[in-house]
C-alpha cells in the first residue's frame, strides 16, 4: 500500500463549477435540515412539549424537563462525532454524510408519529429521549462534514464565503421550522395544537430527507481528501502504514516531512481554541433561540408567536448577515471578525435583556434581531470556515466534530437548562445577560490567542498551531 503513496501534496484536484455547486447545495440542504429537525424539536420543546409529555408538573418544571430533552440530544451528538468523525478522515467525507442525513431525518419523521403522555404514560417521554438520542446520533457528524466539504471545495480568496453557505443551511432550517411554527401558532386553536398540530412539522421532514439523500447520492468526493498524502485508493493510511512509509527508502527528505508532520505533530492546542470559538456562538444560540423562547411566553407571558416571529424576522435578515461576515472574513481575516463580533455581543447583551423584558413587542423583537445576528449567525459564519483551516486534513473531521459538539453540550445543551434554573431561583433576567456576556468573552478570549488561518492550505496534514 506504501509503495504507491502520494506523499507531497499537489493541491485540491479539480472540480468543476458545476461540482462546486452541487457540493454547496448538498451542504446548504443538510445543514439546513439539520437546523431546522433540531430547531422543530427545540421550539416544541419550548412551547407544546411541557404539556403533552410532562404534563404532571408545574409550569416552571414542565419547561425545565423540556429543555432536558432537548439537552440529551448533544449526548449523543458527541459519540457521533467521534464514530462518523473517524469514519470521515479515514474513507471520506461523501460516505459519512450521505449515512448521517438518513439517521436524522428517519428520527425526526419519527418523533412527529409518538403517542402522547395521555395515551401510554411514561413510555411517551421515555420513546421520545430515545429518538432525541438517535436523531442526535446522525447530527454529531452533519454539519462538521458539510463544513469540512465545503472549505475542502472551496476557492481559497472564497473560503470563507464559500463556507458560510453552512451557516446559511443552519438560518433556513431555522427559518422554516420557526416558520412552520409561526403558522401552526397563528391559526391553529390550542387544543388543536396540542392533539395533532405539533405533529406536522416533524412529518413533513420526510420530504426533505428524500431529496437529501437524493442529492448526497449524486456528490463527488472533497478533492482534498483525495490529495491527502496519506490516502490511496480512497481510503487514508494507519498510522502504522504511515511509519512504515516513513522508513522507505524510496522517499526524499521533503516526502518524508510531509507524511511525518502529519502524525508526529502533537495534538491539543488547535483543539482547545476551536472549542473555544465554538463556545460563544453555541451558548448565545442556545440562550437565545431556544431559551429565550419558552421564556417569553412562559415566563413573561407574551404571545406564543412573538418570540418565534422575531426568529424568523432575525433568521431573514441573516441572509444579509451570514454571507457579509464570510466576504469580510475573506478580505480582513478572520481574528478581526472575531474580535469585533464578539465585543458586539458583550456590549449588547444587557441593553438587550432590557428591550426583551421593557413590555413593548417592538423592543423585544428589536434585541432579538439583532442578538441573533451578532451573536450567533455572524459568529457561526466565521466558525465555519476557522475551524476547518485551524485543523489538518488527516483528522480535520474528526477534530471539529468534536469541537463543536462538545461546545454544543458545554454550551447549547446545558446553557438553557441552566439559565431556566437561575431565572427560576433569582426571579430576574440578569442571569441570562451574564451568561452572554461570559459565552462570548471565552470566545473573544480564544480568538486572540488563535493564528489567523486566511488562506490556509487545507490539504496539510498538520494542524495550523
Amino acid at each position: 500500500m506504501t509503495d504507491t503513496a502520494r506523499t507531497e501534496p499537489t493541491g485540491p484536484a479539480t472540480r468543476t463549477t458545476r461540482d462546486l455547486t452541487k457540493a454547496a447545495v448538498s451542504g446548504w440542504l443538510g445543514t439546513a435540515m439539520e437546523f431546522m429537525d433540531f430547531q422543530l424539536y427545540s421550539l416544541a420543546a419550548a412551547i407544546v412539549f411541557n404539556k403533552i409529555f410532562f404534563p404532571d408538573v408545574s409550569p416552571a418544571i414542565g419547561l425545565i424537563a423540556a429543555m432536558a430533552t432537548y439537552g440529551v440530544g448533544y449526548v449523543a451528538r458527541l459519540a457521533g462525532a467521534v464514530y462518523f468523525g473517524r469514519m470521515g478522515d479515514r474513507i471520506g467525507r461523501k460516505k459519512v454524510l450521505f449515512l448521517t442525513i438518513l439517521l436524522m431525518g428517519a428520527s425526526t419523521t419519527l418523533i412527529g408519529a409518538l403517542p402522547t403522555y395521555a395515551s401510554i404514560g411514561i413510555l411517551a417521554p421515555i420513546l421520545l429521549v430515545a429518538l432525541r438520542l438517535v436523531q442526535g446520533f446522525g447530527a454529531g457528524a452533519e454539519i462538521a462534514g458539510a463544513t469540512v466539504m465545503l472549505a475542502e471545495y472551496a476557492p481559497t480568496k472564497r473560503r470563507g464565503l464559500v463556507s458560510s453557505l453552512v451557516s446559511l443551511g443552519t438560518n433556513s432550517g431555522t427559518l422554516a421550522a420557526s416558520g412552520l411554527w409561526a403558522i401552526l401558532l397563528g391559526v391553529l386553536s390550542e387544543e388543536q395544537l396540542l392533539s395533532w398540530g405539533w405533529r406536522l412539522p416533524f412529518l413533513l421532514s420526510f420530504l426533505l430527507m428524500i431529496f437529501a439523500v437524493w442529492l448526497r447520492s449524486n456528490l463527488k468526493e472533497s478533492p482534498v481528501f483525495e490529495e491527502r498524502p496519506d490516502v490511496v485508493d480512497g481510503v487514508a493510511m494507519s498510522r502504522t502504514e504511515v511509519e512504515s512509509a516513513l522508513v522507505d527508502s524510496s522517499l526524499d527528505q521533503k516526502q518524508e516531512s510531509v507524511l511525518e508532520a502529519g502524525i508526529r505533530q502533537r495534538k491539543g492546542r488547535a483543539f482547545f481554541l476551536a472549542l473555544g470559538l465554538r463556545f460563544g456562538q453555541a451558548g448565545n444560540s442556545g440562550l437565545i433561540q431556544t431559551f429565550l423562547v419558552g421564556y417569553i411566553a412562559t415566563t413573561l407571558h407574551a404571545e406564543r408567536s412573538v418570540p418565534t416571529d422575531a426568529i424568523v424576522y432575525g433568521s431573514l435578515l441573516g441572509f444579509l448577515t451570514v454571507p457579509l461576515v464570510g466576504l469580510l472574513g475573506d478580505r480582513f481575516g478572520r481574528r478581526p471578525m472575531y474580535i469585533a463580533l464578539t465585543l458586539l455581543t458583550m456590549a449588547f447583551a444587557f441593553p438587550m435583556m432590557l428591550l426583551i423584558t421593557s413590555g413593548t413587542t417592538s423592543a423585544l423583537m428589536l434585541g432579538m434581531v439583532v442578538g441573533l445576528n451578532v451573536g450567533v449567525l455572524g459568529l457561526f459564519s466565521l466558525e465555519s470556515v476557522t475551524m476547518a483551516e485551524l485543523f489538518g486534513s488527516r483528522t480535520r473531521f474528526t477534530q471539529l466534530a468534536l469541537s463543536k459538539e462538545i461546545g454544543g453540550i458545554l454550551a447549547t445543551a446545558i446553557g438553557p437548562v441552566v439559565a431556566a434554573t437561575l431565572t427560576a431561583v433569582t426571579g430576574s433576567w440578569w442571569p441570562i445577560a451574564a451568561m452572554l456576556v461570559v459565552y462570548s468573552l471565552i470566545t473573544l478570549v480564544s480568538a486572540l490567542l488563535a493564528p489567523e488561518t486566511r488562506g490556509r492550505d487545507l490539504v496539510r496534514l498538520e494542524d495550523a498551531v
